[in-house]
């Protein structure tokens, strides 16, 4: 019985360590293999504003998974019979939501709100991670395909 509480706490450390691979990026400059060789259409602008936002975190429900496992081992371990089972569940409970709060923060991204008045005159908003500097006045490019649109220079 206890070779196998360390193997689920093994399992859910190696699923709460995956947490910081499962959001996908948002960066101009990040492309997923998906959208590589693909076409995307070009077009021209100038930057009219640019304003810092927060790009949320993901809650894809692992982080809550794993921590409902470590929290429910953990919980376990608390005195016997009724009791154990007491703090199984309360330590699920509570683990789950501490998962879910750590997968949020640990995957939440500051990012640029960037406006841009393109050549033919439409003015458009990329939001995007600021991984990349844009001001007032600078040329930029816009990338549009397969969903998605991005801003370079």
């Amino acid at each position: 019985m206890k070779s196998y509480r360390v193997l689920a706490l093994a399992v859910a450390a190696v699923i709460v360590l995956a947490l910081t691979g499962c959001a996908g990026s948002q960066s101009g400059s990040a492309y997923s293999r998906a959208q590589t060789r693909g076409e995307m259409h070009v077009r021209m602008g100038v930057v009219e504003s640019v304003r810092q936002v927060t790009i949320e975190g993901t809650q894809s429900g692992v982080g809550a998974g794993a921590g409902a496992i470590v929290g429910g081992i953990a919980g376990s371990n608390v005195g016997q019979g009724k009791g154990s089972t007491v703090g199984s569940v309360l330590g699920a409970v509570v683990g789950g939501m501490a998962g879910q709060a750590i997968e949020e923060k640990t995957s939440k991204k500051e990012g640029l709100e960037i406006t841009i008045k393109l050549d033919s005159g439409q003015i458009i908003a990329v939001t995007q991670e600021a991984d990349e500097q844009f001001r007032a006045g600078e040329r930029v490019r816009v990338l549009s395909g397969s969903g998605t649109t991005r801003v370079s220079h």
